[in-house]
C-alpha cells in the first residue's frame, strides 16, 4: 500500500483515536457514538415536523408557474417572457413512444423500477462531488425521476437544504399512490425543453414535426439529452456540438441498461437528425436573450428560470440594438450579392463599465438557411489584422514607440527554410513592400511584415498574455501559434474583442463584460445586482499610444484614403480592420471613449467571401452603426500620451539610416539637461553613424532598452533581417546619414536638405518600390510633400523622413528622364527645397 506522506492531519486523527481508545475502551466510545447519533437523529426528526408537508392525496394540486420576464437596460421593455403562451399536451404514457420512455429512464434515473423512490448510494455520491466543488447543494442532486416530479409538481425550484429534505420523504410516499409507469408519465408529460415547451409531445412538435409517438431511437435519445440544460444543449444554440455528445451517452446509458440492442446502437449513433426550423417565440434580441438565459440557468438553475418568476434587468440599449439589428440585416443582405458574404454580426460594450449594449449574433436569428441561431458574437472567429493591436501595445509596454522603425521588405522567417524545412515568407495585403516604416504607420496601414516583425521582437508568449489579460480568453495553447499569431492565426470572440479594444478606450483599465443589471425573485427580492468589477490590466501609456495610433487619419490614409470610413471628422473614435487570409472573415473593431463597436461579415459554414478587405465588406455597416452609436454615447476625447523623454537606441527613436541620435532642448537648440522641461526635449540626429541596417543590428529583443548584443548574429532571426535590408540598400543606392554630403542636383550649395534616395542620374527598375528619403542637416524634420515631373504625388512622413511609390503604379512616370523636387519643412518652420532626376527600366 502506498504510504501517505505529509499528512499531519491523519497522524493527528490517529493519536486521538488511540487516546480515548486507552482511557475510555472500545464499549465507551460506541455508546458515545450511538447517543450522538440519536441526538442528531432527534433533532433532525423533530426539525423535519416542522416542515409544511404538501398533501399528495391531492397529488393534481400543482404549484403555479410564474413567467420569468427579461427585460432591457430601462426595465421597461420586455424582450422575452420565458414562460408566456406555455405549450404543454399531456398525453398518455401508451402514446409516447418507448424509446422516449427508455432514454429518459436510462440518462436521468436508471435504476427507477428498482428503488423505492429515493438511491442512497446516489445521494451520497452526489453529497461527496458537491462538496469537492465547495458546495452541499451544488450541480449534482442525486435525484430521481420520483424526486424530480415532487419538486416538480409540489415544491419551489431553490436551492436549499429543507426543500431536497422534502423531496426525500415525499418520494417514498408518492410511489404509495401512484404506479411507476404513472410517475414516468407524469414527468414525461411535465417536464421543461427549453423556453415555452414542456412535456414530450410538445417537445417532440417542436423539434421534429410529429408526435411523440412516431419517435425513432436517434430523435427519442436527442429529446432526453435536453432537460439537463435546456438552453445550453438547444439544437437552435452554439452548443450543438455539445448536445450530439450528450445524445451519444444517452444511447451508451441505454445500451448499458439493455433498453437497446448493439445493432440498433449503431444504426443510432451516426444517424443524421432533421430539427425543425426556430420558430419565431416574440423575442426581442433572440441571440442576447439566449445568452442570457443560458448564464441564469446556470447560476440559478433550470427550473428557477423556467418556473420562478424572476425578474431580470439586463444591460441592453433596446433602441441601439434595433438599429444594430436593422443594419446587420440589410448590410448581410447586400453583402450576400456583392461579395458571397451572406451573414453578419455587431457587438457593443460600454468601455467604462464592461456592460453589453448590443449583440446582434447574425442576420436573423430565425433563418433557418444560413444557421441564424448561431450567435457570432460569442463563437470562435479568426480575427486576421484585428489581432494586430495587442501585439503592437506590448511592444509598446517594452519600450519601443510609434516611431520605431522596422523594415518592410520581403523576408524570410523561418530559420530552416534554407535546408529544405518548412518555410515563411509572408506578403503585405497589396503584394508591395515599403522600405523603412513607423509602428505608427504600420500599424494604422494594416502592414503584415513588420507586424510579424513586432511580434518576434515581443515575443509570442508575452503577446499571448497581454491578450488574455485584456479578457481574449480562446488562445490558451501557446504552443499553438506561431508567428502568424499577428495576423490573425488564432481564434477570437467579437464580444471579447469589443471588450478588449474598450480596455485602449478607458485607459487601461478593464471591467469584467456582464450583461445582467439585476435580478430579483418573484417576491421583489434582489438575488444580485451589478457591482462595477475593475482593474488596471495596461499600463495608461500604451493604452493611450495604442488609441492615439488607431485614430490617427494621416497615418492610415495611405492605405484606406483621406475620408474613409474610419475617419469621423471632429470626433476621436480608435478603429482597425482585419480580414483572414483566406477571406472567410472580415471585422472592424473600434471604440470611442464611451462605446466599443466589433463588427463582423461572413458565412457560417466557414466557406470564403469574395476576395475583398474589410474596409470594402464590413466597413460600411460598422460606420453606419458608429455614427448611431456615437450620437447617443457621445462625449469624451483620447487623452493624449505623454512625450517620451528618455534617449534610446536611434531606430527605436525613428532614426534608421545608420546615425546616432541626441535629446535636444527644442527652444535652445542645446543639449537637453535634467532641467529641460518634458515638453520640450527633442530626439534629433546626432550625426555620424554606422550605416543602415535592420533594427537587430542595434536591438537586443531580450532587452530593447538595454545595451546591444556584442555579435547580433546570435539572434536567428538576424542574418535574414540583415540580408533583406542590406539587398534592398544596394538596389535603392541610398547614402547613409554618415555620408556626409547631398546627392541632390541642385545648383544651391547652401542648402541643408538632402536627397539621399533616389540617386541623381541612376536608373530604377518599373516594378521595384521607389523610396524618396531626404535628411535635413541639424534640424529635426516636420513635413515635406514630393512632386514628380511637377505634379505634387505625396507627402513625407516626417518620422522616417521617406515617401514610397511603385513606378508602375504612377501614371506620370516616363522611362527616360524622370524629376522629382521634394520642399520640406524643419520644426522651426524653415522650408527647404531640392531636385534630382533619374530613369526607369523596364
Amino acid at each position: 500500500m502506498k504510504k501517505i506522506k505529509n499528512k499531519p492531519i491523519f497522524r493527528k486523527i490517529s493519536k486521538k483515536i488511540k487516546y480515548f481508545y486507552r482511557k475510555f475502551g472500545l464499549k465507551s466510545i460506541i455508546l458515545a457514538c450511538i447517543l450522538i447519533f440519536f441526538l442528531f437523529g432527534g433533532a433532525f426528526i423533530l426539525w423535519a415536523t416542522t416542515f409544511n408537508l404538501p398533501n399528495l392525496n391531492n397529488f393534481s394540486e400543482r404549484v403555479v408557474i410564474q413567467s420569468t420576464k427579461i427585460y432591457d437596460r430601462t426595465g421597461e421593455i420586455i424582450l422575452f417572457d420565458v414562460n408566456k403562451d406555455i405549450k404543454r399536451t399531456v398525453v398518455p404514457l401508451s402514446e409516447i413512444s418507448p424509446y422516449v420512455k427508455n432514454a429518459t429512464i436510462a440518462i436521468e434515473d436508471s435504476n427507477f423500477y428498482n428503488h423505492g423512490g429515493i438511491e442512497p448510494k446516489a445521494i451520497l455520491r452526489a453529497v461527496l462531488s458537491n462538496l469537492k466543488d465547495g458546495s452541499l447543494l451544488g450541480g449534482q442532486g442525486g435525484s430521481t425521476i420520483t424526486q424530480q416530479v415532487i419538486k416538480n409538481a409540489l415544491l419551489t425550484s431553490d436551492k436549499k437544504l429543507s426543500r431536497k429534505l422534502k423531496e426525500w420523504v415525499l418520494a417514498p410516499q408518492l410511489e404509495k399512490h401512484l404506479t411507476k409507469d404513472e410517475i414516468v408519465e407524469v414527468y414525461l408529460n411535465e417536464v421543461p425543453y427549453g423556453g415555452t415547451v414542456y412535456g414530450v409531445q410538445e417537445a417532440s412538435r417542436r423539434f421534429f414535426g410529429k408526435d411523440v409517438k412516431d419517435l425513432a431511437l436517434a430523435e427519442s435519445a436527442y429529446l432526453a439529452a435536453l432537460p439537463q440544460a435546456p438552453t445550453f444543449f438547444s439544437p437552435y444554440g452554439n452548443n450543438t456540438d455539445r448536445l450530439d455528445a450528450r445524445k451519444d451517452k444517452v444511447l451508451n446509458e441505454m445500451l448499458t441498461n439493455n433498453f437497446i440492442t448493439q445493432e440498433e446502437f449503431d444504426s443510432a449513433i451516426n444517424e443524421d437528425v432533421h430539427f425543425e426550423k426556430p420558430e419565431n417565440f416574440q423575442i426581442k434580441a433572440p441571440h442576447f436573450v439566449m445568452y442570457i438565459i443560458e448564464q441564469l440557468e446556470e447560476k440559478y438553475g433550470v427550473d428557477a428560470v423556467e418556473q420562478g418568476g424572476l425578474k431580470v434587468i439586463t444591460t441592453l440599449d433596446w433602441e441601439l440594438q434595433e438599429k444594430a439589428q436593422e443594419i446587420v440585416y440589410d448590410t448581410a443582405i447586400a453583402n450576400k450579392e456583392k461579395f458571397d458574404a451572406e451573414n453578419a454580426s455587431i457587438t457593443a460594450v460600454e468601455p467604462e463599465t464592461g456592460q453589453i449594449l448590443v449583440m446582434v449574433g447574425s442576420r436573423d436569428y430565425f433563418d433557418k438557411e444560413i444557421d441564424g441561431n448561431f450567435n457570432i458574437s460569442t463563437a470562435e472567429r479568426q480575427p486576421g489584422s484585428a489581432f494586430k493591436p495587442f501585439v503592437y501595445a506590448e511592444a509598446f509596454n517594452q519600450g519601443y514607440r510609434p516611431e520605431t522603425v522596422v523594415f518592410d521588405l520581403s523576408t524570410e522567417f523561418s530559420s530552416v527554410c534554407a535546408s529544405g524545412g518548412s518555410c515563411y515568407q509572408p506578403v503585405n495585403y497589396d503584394g508591395k513592400f515599403q522600405g523603412p516604416i513607423s509602428l505608427r504607420n504600420a500599424l494604422a496601414q494594416s502592414v503584415n511584415v513588420p507586424a510579424v516583425k513586432v511580434l518576434y521582437l515581443t515575443g509570442i508568449k508575452k503577446a499571448l498574455g497581454l491578450a488574455k489579460s485584456l479578457g481574449i480568453e480562446t488562445l490558451t495553447n501557446v504552443d499553438q501559434y506561431g508567428l502568424t499569431l499577428v495576423l490573425g492565426g488564432g481564434e477570437v470572440r467579437p464580444l471579447d474583442m469589443a471588450a478588449a479594444y474598450g480596455v485602449f478606450a478607458t485607459g487601461g483599465i478593464k471591467h469584467d463584460t456582464v450583461g445582467v443589471l439585476k435580478v430579483e425573485d418573484q417576491k421583489g427580492n434582489v438575488l444580485e445586482e451589478y457591482e462595477e468589477k475593475k482593474n488596471r490590466v495596461l499600463p495608461e501609456q500604451t493604452a493611450l499610444l495604442i488609441s492615439n495610433v488607431l485614430k490617427d487619419n494621416i497615418a492610415r490614409a495611405p492605405a484606406f484614403g483621406s475620408n474613409s470610413a474610419l475617419y469621423f471628422a471632429g470626433r476621436d473614435v480608435a478603429a482597425k480592420t482585419g480580414t483572414t487570409n483566406d477571406y472567410r472573415d472580415a471585422w472592424i473593431v473600434g471604440y470611442s471613449p464611451k462605446i466599443s463597436v466589433a463588427a463582423w461579415a461572413g458565412n457560417n459554414d466557414n466557406r470564403s467571401m469574395d476576395k475583398k478587405v474589410a474596409g470594402f465588406i464590413v466597413a460600411p455597416m460598422w460606420r453606419e452603426f458608429m455614427d448611431v452609436a456615437i450620437e447617443k454615447y457621445e462625449g469624451g476625447t483620447f487623452t493624449q500620451p505623454q512625450p517620451f523623454i528618455n534617449e534610446v537606441k536611434p531606430m527605436i527613436a525613428g532614426f534608421w539610416r545608420g546615425e546616432s541620435t541626441i535629446v535636444i532642448d527644442s527652444e535652445t537648440g542645446e543639449p537637453a539637461t535634467s532641467e529641460t522641461p518634458p515638453e520640450r526635449r527633442k530626439t534629433v540626429s546626432g550625426g555620424g553613424g554606422n550605416g543602415i541596417h535592420s533594427i537587430l543590428h542595434s536591438v537586443n529583443k531580450n532587452d530593447p532598452l538595454g545595451p546591444s548584443l556584442s555579435n547580433p548574429n546570435r539572434d536567428p532571426q538576424y542574418s535574414m533581417w540583415e540580408s533583406a535590408v542590406q539587398n534592398w540598400v544596394s538596389r535603392q543606392g541610398i547614402i547613409p546619414a554618415s555620408g556626409g554630403s547631398s546627392n541632390s542636383g541642385s545648383n544651391n550649395q547652401e542648402s541643408a536638405l538632402s536627397i539621399l534616395s533616389p540617386q541623381n542620374g541612376k536608373d530604377y527598375l518599373m516594378d521595384s518600390v521607389l523610396v524618396i528619403a531626404i535628411g535635413i542637416q541639424g534640424k529635426t524634420l516636420s513635413g515635406g510633400t514630393v512632386f514628380l515631373n511637377g505634379t505634387e504625388i505625396g507627402t513625407i512622413d516626417p518620422i522616417t523622413a521617406s515617401y514610397s511609390f511603385f513606378p508602375k503604379d504612377e501614371p506620370l512616370i516616363k522611362n527616360s528622364n524622370n524629376s522629382i523636387r521634394v520642399t520640406a519643412r524643419d520644426t522651426e518652420g524653415n522650408e527647404y527645397e531640392e531636385n534630382i532626376s533619374f530613369g526607369i527600366l523596364e
